[in-house]
């Protein structure tokens, strides 16, 4: 399928455009976790609207995803991304002079709509404008600005509701994403060069209403369940999403039938890259569990304050910053290899921060290098993932995979967040010395070590299962997709 790329694009400014795009969700969502307590005094807002201002934005954001990445493919990925980035923009406005928790809430769920909108044009314009010899590299700078963006979002956010700038409060976190998104927009609009099909588009209407509906009722009683102690309708939705992908599959089944592009091509999981990558995806997503409870940890635990808090995580978040600057001359020296020692040294280096946990009563050097080391291996890993598995689909179809692998990316936080912390919160039950809260969080990471691992042998089979058995077969890159080819 031809792209169209202007011969007067600027690669590095455009490339800055889309990573300016990358910082604004991370950021967004690690300023306003630190803000909660001073937006639920500012506004007066009850317990319930305090978890939709969280749960609002991440359902939004995860049920969008794959819609988005496939409205990129369909209309255009700089035009979609400029269209998500001046919603963001909008929705930022919103939230910043929200009057009240509902119009916190309303602006959280834009948010979260067109921060999906943004994310997948980024990786799919990676993978169809630029170069193949410069993927690698490119990837590699995500990952950092990713990783920036943590650490400003975790420090800043704490510094922001320390400082009160302007008077704004905790206003200001949201009102931070209004520079920083025209930037964007504005560079998206004079560098990002445009890539869409030639042909006409088409839009599965029935799939993306199927699609949207199934994932809501999988994730939101995910997201809410453990807070809300499983009300049975939680229970309820997460039976009643089986036969709703049931009807996904059947929908697009039809879709194909009839000539047309489903909105979700389900012979794509046919391709063992994309299908194991989808799985590694999920398994790897579990360290979100480790946000959630070591925050915990250092503010009740160990009566941290918020800003402290942040200092605290702030080696894992300086880790995966380093890891992505060293990825492409690790790329070019062990190949995909990268993805299976990423994957080993996190969970190597978590392993390490879980047996140290048992023999200091607060953070040391010892698990302050762990908790570097853990980042480098993130930093490593994501990348590495993402470049492995859009190399292996066709240029029209980038955005789709990539806004399905973000999705997924988002569904293993959620089981992670469900399911591990719980083991946390149950471990944890009425304690409230700083003891009861290490024990706790030890049982929480042995779990999450357990997912890497699993996530390191998937890795390790997939190499294998593209390059085939047999002595060094572990050094072989993984077969790419043919530009041109078609499913």
């Amino acid at each position: 399928m031809p792209l169209t790329t202007p011969s007067n694009a600027r690669p590095v400014l455009a490339m800055a455009a889309l990573l300016t795009g990358v910082f604004l969700p991370p950021l967004d969502y690690f300023i306003v976790n630190l803000a909660l307590p001073s937006i639920q005094t500012g506004l007066k807002t009850t317990a319930a609207q305090v978890q939709l201002i969280i749960s609002a934005y991440a359902l939004a954001y995860a049920v969008v995803l794959i819609t988005g990445g496939r409205l990129g493919d369909l209309y255009g990925r700089k035009r979609i991304f400029m269209l998500g980035m001046a919603g963001f923009i909008l929705s930022s406005a919103l939230c910043g002079w929200a009057m009240n928790g509902t119009a916190l809430i309303v602006g959280r769920t834009v948010q979260g709509v067109t921060a999906a909108l943004i994310t997948p044009q980024v990786l799919a314009t990676i993978r169809t404008v630029f170069p193949a010899k410069a993927q690698s590299r490119l990837m590699g700078a995500y990952g950092f600005v990713f990783g920036l963006s943590s650490i400003v979002g975790q420090i800043g956010g704490g510094a922001l509701i320390d400082l009160h700038p302007l008077g704004l409060g905790w206003r200001a976190v949201f009102l931070v994403n209004l520079p920083v998104g025209l930037l964007a927009l504005v560079g998206a609009w004079r560098f990002v060069p445009e890539n869409r099909p030639a042909q006409g588009a088409y839009i599965d209407l029935a799939g993306m209403l199927v699609l949207t509906m199934s994932l809501m009722l999988l994730i939101e009683p995910i997201i809410s369940g453990r807070e809300l102690g499983w009300p049975a309708w939680t229970i309820l939705c997460l039976i009643a999403s089986l036969p709703s992908f049931a009807m996904l599959l059947w929908v697009e089944r039809r879709v194909r039938r009839n000539g047309q592009a489903p909105l979700v091509d389900l012979l794509l999981l046919r391709r063992p890259v994309v299908a194991g990558g989808l799985l590694i995806a999920f398994f790897f997503y579990s360290i979100s569990v480790f946000f959630l409870t070591y925050g915990i940890f250092l503010q009740r635990g160990l009566g941290w304050s918020p800003f402290q808090s942040g200092l605290g995580i702030a080696p894992y978040g300086l880790g995966y910053v380093v890891g992505p600057l060293g990825t492409p001359w690790l790329a070019r020296r062990v190949g995909d290899r990268l993805l299976p020692l990423g994957l080993g040294l996190m969970a190597g280096a978590f392993a390490l921060v879980t047996w140290r946990l048992g023999g200091v009563p607060a953070p040391d050097a010892v698990m302050v290098a762990g908790l570097f080391a853990a980042g480098i291996g993130q930093g490593m890993t994501l990348p590495s993932l993402q470049r492995i598995v859009l190399a292996d689909v066709a240029p029209h179809q980038a955005g789709l995979v990539a806004g399905t692998m973000v999705a997924v990316l988002y569904l293993g936080a959620a089981f992670s967040a469900a399911g591990i912390g719980g083991v946390f919160f149950t471990v944890l039950g009425h304690g409230r010395s700083a003891r009861a809260y290490t024990h706790a969080l030890q049982m929480a990471l042995a779990p999450m070590v357990g997912a890497l691992l699993v996530g390191l042998v998937l890795s390790l089979w997939l190499l294998a299962r593209q390059s085939g058995f047999g002595p060094g077969w572990i050094g072989r890159s993984v077969p790419r997709h043919c530009p041109g080819s078609s499913e």
